[in-house]
């Protein structure tokens, strides 16, 4: 089994477990009583239908490098999946991507209707901050920056205005800063939350909290970075969606503007990147170090 192989073995056996806690949160949590039948059922497509659950899985390490509680790394973790899925069927809608196959299954709006999309995204965001509020595993202080954090991080100046930087870039040629940052609110995002995530969880200090924050920006750089380098060159069967897509809508990345080449030899530059950051923590990242790689390198 090579090193890939077997850090994806990790990966898919926190998956199963995310999946299963969020299944448990979908047939029982007291914050989802009384919601109508139809608009759970497409939530439920929107969160159980697979997926790395990698935002997650980055929440459970980097708690770990500071003993934190699992329950507590754990709540927080499902309800970032939970705006992370969201995300996916608001950005797959006809207005805004216009995809109709995610992780190999139809699209929310495909399996049921647009206006059922746009309120089970709609229901996932608003369910993602009462999960971690209600939380009882997370003293009173770091619920609250947890939930400061994740606004900011899953808001405008996060996750969302970097959707809308996206949206109007089709219409303008952009230079590699406003590419840069347009992909660092859209995906480093979320991502930066959920290793600083485990650094709140664990009381950690400001100075690890910024770190591992500065460490999801990196990751997501080269996440999104990987995943424009997939569109170019990837298998559609093999990812679960449609590939070459952003070059046929003009989409603006870093791989249409300087090449396939380039964007190799970039990832590894923020692969080192990444390593270096990891340093600090020693054999405790050898899990995050792995994670590193398998971003980098990912095939789907």
């Amino acid at each position: 089994m090579t090193s890939t192989e077997a850090f994806e073995t990790v990966l898919n056996e926190t998956a199963k477990t995310v999946t299963a806690t969020l299944k448990d949160v979908f047939g029982s949590h007291r914050l989802i009583v009384g919601t109508p039948h139809r608009l759970l059922d497409a939530m439920r497509h929107g969160v159980l239908n697979g997926g790395k659950r990698l935002r997650p899985f980055l929440v459970l390490e980097t708690a770990k490098l500071f003993s934190a509680p699992q329950q507590a790394a754990m709540d927080v973790a499902i309800a970032l999946e939970c705006i992370h899925c969201y995300s996916l069927i608001h950005d797959d809608l006809p207005a805004m991507d216009d995809d109709s196959v995610r992780r190999g299954k139809p699209t929310v709006h495909k399996a049921f209707d647009e206006a059922t999309a746009v309120l089970a995204g709609d229901g996932l965001l608003t369910l993602a901050f009462g999960l971690i509020a209600e939380a009882e595993s997370i003293p009173p202080a770091p619920r609250i920056a947890l939930i400061s954090a994740l606004s900011r991080r899953a808001g405008v100046a996060g996750m969302v205005g970097g959707q809308m930087l996206d949206m109007n870039a089709q219409d303008h040629d952009l230079k590699d800063i406003e590419i840069t940052r347009m992909q660092t609110m859209k995906t480093g995002a979320l991502l930066s939350f959920a290793c600083e995530a485990g650094a709140i969880v664990g009381g950690a200090t400001v100075d690890h909290r910024n770190r591992l924050r500065h460490l999801g920006e990196v990751l997501g750089r080269a996440y999104q970075l990987s995943d424009d380098l997939l569109d170019e060159t990837g298998d559609a069967g093999a990812m679960g969606k449609a590939a070459r897509k952003d070059r046929g809508q003009g989409k603006k990345t870093m791989v249409a503007l300087h090449g396939v080449d380039w964007a190799k030899d970039r990832l590894y530059d923020l692969s080192v990147e990444a390593e270096e950051l990891l340093k600090h923590y020693g054999d405790q990242a050898t899990t995050l170090r792995a994670a590193t790689r398998y971003i980098v390198s990912r095939s789907h």
